[in-house]
């Protein structure tokens, strides 16, 4: 006997049994998507939207992007020890004022060194 979508059976009980609604629309999709991945599906969306491209970077691109890094994280971590080194030596609070602000616009300095030369081999085109 079936009523609406519910199927019963003989003896007056709901029966398990889909009817295209609820159970149907469940087994579309085997797993849920996490937060990540809906958020990611928006940004794609939105990024054709705009008319934004997804271009994949070469391994050498790769490579020299990574030797990039390298390279500047050595640079940052010596300007840091450089900091720490000239505060240690002092004790005055102008100098420290002084420092800080040196080594800020180092850090920052860096940065933007590192910043434009991964763009600069992004943007390269693979020999």
């Amino acid at each position: 006997m079936q009523r609406g979508c519910q199927t019963y059976g003989a003896d007056g009980l709901r029966q398990p049994v889909g009817c295209g609604h609820y159970n149907d629309v469940m087994n579309e999709d085997p797993a849920p998507k996490s937060a990540v991945e809906l958020a990611m599906e928006r940004l794609r969306k939105k990024d054709e939207a705009a008319g934004v491209t997804e271009t994949r970077l070469s391994d050498a691109q790769k490579t020299a992007i990574a030797e990039l890094r390298s390279l500047y994280g050595a640079k940052l971590a010596q300007a840091d020890l450089h900091y720490k080194d000239r505060l240690r030596a002092t004790f005055d609070p102008a100098v420290h004022e002084a420092l800080d602000l040196e080594y800020r616009r180092e850090r920052e300095r860096l940065t933007g060194e590192l910043d434009a030369k991964i763009e600069q081999a992004r943007r390269q085109a693979e020999p």
